[in-house]
């Protein structure tokens, strides 16, 4: 059965760091690109950051470039999201996704995404 699981959530004020992992299983890790979305109440869910299959290439959304680096260990069939110098903006559910190819090509659209994690909660406040 395959399954996407999100953890490392949580309360951090702001400038914190946090490291999200999405554990996978029921499928080949290697063969597909893993994007993290994120869903702030009220909101539409956007794209935060996608890894290619081998991890050669990513990608960020602009309010996250520069703070948020998505990594991956095949191996492990994990997938991480290290956020650092959070701010109250970045407050929001968290989920990871599998591509249903082993490229990027950009964030979205969600329906390239064929399966998810239930995601994590990340709040920043002080």
């Amino acid at each position: 059965q395959l399954q996407l699981v999100e953890s490392g959530g949580g309360l951090v004020q702001p400038g914190g760091s946090l490291r999200l992992s999405c554990a996978t299983s029921g499928f080949t890790l290697a063969d597909y690109a893993i994007g993290w979305f994120r869903q702030a109440p009220g909101k539409e869910r956007e794209g935060v950051s996608c890894i290619n299959s081998s991890g050669g290439y990513t990608n960020y959304a602009d309010s996250v470039k520069g703070r948020f680096t998505i990594s991956r260990d095949n191996a492990k069939n994990t997938v991480y999201l290290q956020m650092a110098s959070l701010k109250p903006e970045d407050t929001a559910v968290y989920y990871c996704a599998k591509r249903s190819s082993s490229f990027c090509a950009g964030l979205g659209p969600t329906s390239r995404y064929d399966s998810w994690g239930q995601g994590t909660q990340v709040t920043v406040s002080s």
